[in-house]
């Protein structure tokens, strides 16, 4: 895919609801195209994916696409946001104000956000799933989540 599905600024406004500020600068086109061809494009297939970056499908996108792809977006960044490596090697925030947060924290955080992505996943597929004759490029028969899934933690063949 060539044409990324939304924006670092999408994806912020979709994904980090927390309330503090994300400049767009924090999330990488790579990070998106990434989060797409991981988890996305298994379950929509590929011809679907360009359709819809080439502006067809538009309640598809805003309504199903975009928030899988942004959640699984922040799923992929948020370690790399936790900390930031320069010069001096790995580093964590240190400020008068806030401090980095403990690791029990961040991994309910990383939990957190993996079981929204998910649920995004989840709710895409099975819209999809449900509508097959509004997507002529669709081919159910290819979509991951037909035949595995990862609910409760194990991985369940279908």
């Amino acid at each position: 895919m060539t044409k990324s599905i939304i924006t670092p600024a999408e994806v912020i406004a979709l994904a980090f609801s927390d309330g503090g500020y994300i400049p767009a600068e924090a999330i990488a086109e790579i990070d998106i195209t990434m989060a797409t061809e991981r988890w996305v494009a298994p379950v929509v297939g590929q011809a679907l994916l360009e359709k819809v970056a080439e502006g067809e499908y538009a309640e598809l996108k805003s309504d199903y696409i975009a928030p899988a792809v942004a959640f699984y977006t922040r799923y992929l960044a948020q370690p790399r946001l936790n900390a930031a490596t320069n010069q001096m090697g790995l580093t964590t925030p240190a400020g008068t104000s806030h401090k980095a947060a403990e690791k029990a924290a961040r991994e309910e955080l990383r939990r957190s956000l993996k079981a929204r992505a998910q649920t995004s996943l989840k709710r895409l597929s099975e819209y999809l799933n449900a509508n097959t004759q509004l997507f002529a490029e669709y081919n159910p028969a290819k979509n991951i989540l037909k035949r595995c899934s990862f609910d409760g933690g194990f991985v369940q063949v279908r």
